[in-house]
């Protein structure tokens, strides 16, 4: 970012941002490498993905009044039966098609943030607290979901084939870094304690 921008203008460079370093996390990967679960919780890269294509439906969307206009590709958040669908493909979903309905999502969202000024009011009606709140609290809301999403996602794809760093173009990495021995110098240090 150079010079001055106007404050839509700054949330939306990062918001953007944190759109391309997820999909960046989840490149040149597989199905099987992007449905694993990765964690004791299941975390999966692909169920981050699916997770973020939901939260900028509802609060891009649904907070405002705004229909996804094609309610059949959309994907169903939490159900009776399964109240974790929402963070995993399920066996008739694709990786593919999940990022690809991601990529589009992006479009309906940035419509919303487009069409309406920073202090317009929505409401979150899964929130405890159904007090109207403005598009600029709910962009700072889903980039700061977003953001933490990404960490999440760094840290699996690296699991995977040690992917690191901020994004494709800017690693934010020391260069010529030996990795396994900053990492035997963390473990001998955390083994004094």
């Amino acid at each position: 970012m150079n010079g001055l921008m106007e404050p839509k203008a700054v949330l939306r460079h990062y918001l953007r941002g944190g759109r391309e370093a997820l999909l960046w996390k989840v490149e040149s990967l597989g199905e099987r490498d992007l449905r694993m679960p990765r964690t004791a919780t299941g975390t999966n890269l692909i169920g981050i993905v699916k997770h973020m294509t939901n939260t900028e439906i509802w609060y891009f969307g649904d907070t405002f009044g705004r229909e996804w206009p094609t309610p059949d590709e959309r994907i169903t958040g939490e159900d009776e039966a399964d109240p974790q669908v929402d963070l995993y493909a399920t066996e008739d979903e694709t990786c593919d098609g999940i990022i690809d309905l991601y990529r589009r999502v992006w479009a309906f969202a940035d419509a919303t943030i487009e069409e309406l000024p920073l202090d317009a009011l929505g409401r979150v009606p899964w929130w405890r607290d159904t007090t109207p709140v403005t598009l600029h609290e709910l962009m700072v809301h889903v980039i700061v979901d977003l953001s933490r999403h990404v960490g999440h996602a760094d840290v699996l794809r690296e699991q995977i084939d040690g992917q690191a760093g901020l994004h494709a173009k800017f690693f934010n990495l020391p260069e010529h870094q030996d990795w396994p021995a900053y990492v035997a110098k963390l473990t001998a240090l955390a083994e004094r304690f």
